[in-house]
């Protein structure tokens, strides 16, 4: 299993840009030197209140310049923000100044907040998403002119200035749970990742529809699924948990604005027992969060074995860990990173989610049931593996996920 330093540079009040991006440079230097697999951060424009990091590749040219080791990426990109054509070539260019260590993820975007200031296409997000990823590979993959027929952009006779070292292109990620997406993304051996506010009985579903298609698809080893969520490591779980308790509900509740939602009146889902509205609902109560898994809190060995649970009931072999949040940050921070290199990165280092859908343990997510059950008819009645979900049984499958108390 894998770990990502993750960092949405959240802002603080009283602290200037300059000394907030030192903070970053100084865990992400910390990242590099510790052993994690990643570094990746955010693309948001026009939050003053929550996300400082506006430009990846101010992000990855920081990282590149001040590690070895670490592979550095977006995470990501929006590309219906911008010509796809400027995406290419910043990725082309970072991967040449990481010499081969660049990660590409894309995200289409969940909210039209960011699309207003740019008047950009909200609606269409998820072609303009695609077409980026197409024309990636396209270009990177050309020796010399090439031509592109997207939906929205047509190019012809184009040729970069230079490409990328990975060939025929670095890894490509997109966040989803849209399964047309990862039937796509399983097609070119991509990868995909999720967050905590999504429940794991869901993701462990859908999740192990799209290693089966990768696989099918040829690709060796397994595909790498992300999950997004806090972590805050002490010597003793009792230090780890009044550290960090005031400053999961200031990420949570202040700056990401989770605990506004109300919780659901419906029952809930019985695999997970919670919704994405409940899971919302929750963020303000810290026990609420514990009980339920939802953040990595305690001492090294606690939040190990939080996480290796976490990982087989979501199906994940990628943690992307937030270890900066509220005013933990800097050498508190790193000193969290710390522990978790040394007492947390050495077992996740042999353990692995994944097994064949037949081998999961009885009354697991994955059981035949449930949304599981759902989704595999949907399978006996759909398209082909090969070819994508029709926008009605893409809808169908959104409807009775929903039904089931689920936010696909």
């Amino acid at each position: 299993m894998k770990t990502a330093y993750f960092s949405h540079v959240w802002g603080r009040e009283n602290l200037t840009v300059r000394a907030r991006y030192d903070e970053l440079w100084q865990e992400v230097e910390a990242a590099d030197r510790l052993g994690f697999d990643y570094a990746f951060s955010v693309e948001h424009h026009c939050t003053p209140r929550e996300s400082w990091m506006s430009s990846p590749v101010a992000f990855a040219t920081g990282a590149a310049l001040r590690t070895e080791r670490i592979r550095v990426g977006p995470m990501g990109w929006v590309p219906p923000l911008r010509h796809p054509l400027h995406i290419v070539e910043e990725v082309a260019t970072l991967d040449q100044l990481l010499g081969g260590r660049l990660e590409v993820g894309l995200a289409s975007g969940v909210s039209d907040e960011p699309f207003v200031p740019f008047g950009a296409d909200f609606a269409n997000r998820k072609v303009l998403n695609r077409e980026c990823a197409d024309l990636l590979r396209t270009a990177l993959a050309a020796d010399g002119p090439f031509d592109f027929d997207g939906p929205v952009h047509q190019l012809r006779g184009v040729e970069l200035s230079f490409g990328s070292v990975q060939r025929p292109n670095p890894p490509l990620w997109i966040p989803t749970g849209d399964r047309s997406i990862l039937r796509y993304l399983a097609s070119i051996g991509g990868h995909t990742a999720s967050t905590m506010i999504v429940p794991r009985a869901a993701t462990a579903t859908v999740y192990r529809h799209f290693a089966d298609w990768w696989r099918e698809a040829g690709w060796s080893g397994e595909p790498n699924i992300g999950y997004w969520s806090l972590v805050h490591v002490a010597e003793t779980d009792a230090e780890a948990e009044a550290r960090a308790e005031a400053q999961v509900y200031d990420a949570l509740v202040n700056t990401l604005r989770y605990g506004s939602v109300q919780r659901s009146g419906t029952p809930a889902a019985p695999a997970s027992r919670l919704s994405t509205a409940d899971i919302l609902a929750g963020c303000h109560d810290f026990k609420f969060l514990l009980d339920h898994n939802l953040v990595f809190v305690g001492s090294p060995a606690t939040v190990a074995e939080r996480i290796e649970a976490a990982a087989r009931e979501g199906f994940f072999n990628t943690l992307f860990a937030e270890f900066a949040f509220g005013d933990i940050v800097g050498p508190e921070a790193i000193r969290s990173m710390e522990l978790y290199a040394e007492g947390v990165l050495p077992r996740l280092a042999g353990f692995s989610p994944f097994a064949p859908a037949e081998e999961a343990p009885e009354g697991s997510e994955a059981s035949a049931d449930g949304v599981d059950g759902v989704l595999r008819a949907l399978e006996r009645t759909a398209a082909p593996v090969a070819a994508p979900y029709s926008a009605e049984e893409q809808n169908e499958v959104a409807a009775r996920l929903e039904a089931l108390g689920y936010i696909d």
